[in-house]
């Protein structure tokens, strides 16, 4: 585990499937990830303004997923129903609460190896800034991490622009975030670094 210290709370700018490769057996408590699979994300409107149509050509092979199985001991997959992953019970599935006349999803599936009941956040897509194609609402994100009380280090592979980290920070758990665009490691570092510069209210 000493190894392991160099990346405890970093962000790295790395092909995720390299760096996991270099990590030991079960050495992560938890993966919590939303990897791109290519569907549906072109029609966003924040990535027909902002994003190229290579982002969404991305899908990672089932070498990525075996890793991530390798190196952790529980893990939540966004967009788990698009990938060849073992039957779930404890899935998580984020409500959006829009119309269903809207033209995007009304919900999405987390896949997850949480043994225990579904469980269901809701919060509108439109409610919160956006600073990727597929940003998670950050309370989500924390409400996900208080599932898994004992899950001290969290590793997510498909960073983006860093909401797990930032989760992680607030919650006090100990975060290593992988992503392979430099820009998204500047907005993930730069909101790692707001939470440092606000004021100590304890």
């Amino acid at each position: 585990m000493e190894d392991m210290e160099q990346y405890l709370n970093k962000i790295i700018c790395a092909d995720s499937l390299e760096f996991m490769k270099s990590l030991p057996d079960k050495c992560i408590d938890l993966v919590l990830t939303d990897p791109p699979y290519g569907i549906g994300i072109a029609k966003n409107p924040f990535r027909q303004k902002h994003e190229k149509k290579e982002w969404d050509d991305f899908i990672p092979a089932k070498e990525y997923f075996d890793e991530i199985f390798r190196i952790s001991k529980d893990q939540v997959i966004f967009g788990g129903n698009y990938f060849e992953l073992p039957p779930c019970r404890g899935f998580f599935v984020w409500d959006k609460k829009q119309s269903e006349k809207f033209s995007s999803a009304m919900c999405e599936y987390a896949w997850s190896s949480r043994n225990a009941p579904a469980k269901i956040f809701r919060k509108h897509a439109a409610s919160f800034e956006k600073f990727h194609p597929t940003t998670k609402p950050l309370e989500m994100m924390e409400w996900i991490l208080e599932w898994f009380p004992n899950a001290l280090t969290v590793l997510d592979p498909f960073l983006g622009s860093g909401t797990t980290a930032v989760a992680c920070k607030l919650l006090g758990r100990n975060y290593i975030g992988v992503e392979r665009e430099q820009k998204y490691v500047d907005i993930a570092l730069d909101r790692i670094k707001a939470i440092d510069a606000q004021p100590n209210l304890f």
